[in-house]
């Protein structure tokens, strides 16, 4: 006698029931909230970073290096989330709110 795996299995049973499957695309607004704090923060720092570095705040160019920096580190993600949660938002093919991540 072979030995069968049941568990892997497709009976016509499996295939007639049907599941009460509902996509729920709420805007996360926490969420939202982070990736446009993050995309405002970062833009005031590159801002910011550029003019200390420019005008050299603070006696050389390293603090406004910095800012800079972490102004790029800040706006990457929230430009990132942001656009998604637009692009959901406006009903863009491919974009849903349950692409941004939980907090």
């Amino acid at each position: 006698m072979a030995y069968v795996d049941h568990a892997f299995s497709i009976t016509d049973e499996d295939l007639m029931v049907e599941t009460s499957y509902t996509v729920n695309n709420k805007p996360p607004i926490k969420e939202i909230a982070l990736a446009v704090a993050l995309l405002v923060f970062g833009v005031v720092g590159i801002v910011l970073g550029i003019f200390m570095t420019y005008n050299r705040v603070g006696g050389d160019r390293g603090h406004g290096l910095f800012f800079a920096i972490l102004g790029v580190v800040l706006f990457i993600p929230g430009f990132y989330y942001t656009r998604i949660a637009y692009f959901a938002y406006k009903g863009y093919k491919g974009f849903s709110f349950s692409n941004i991540p939980p907090v």
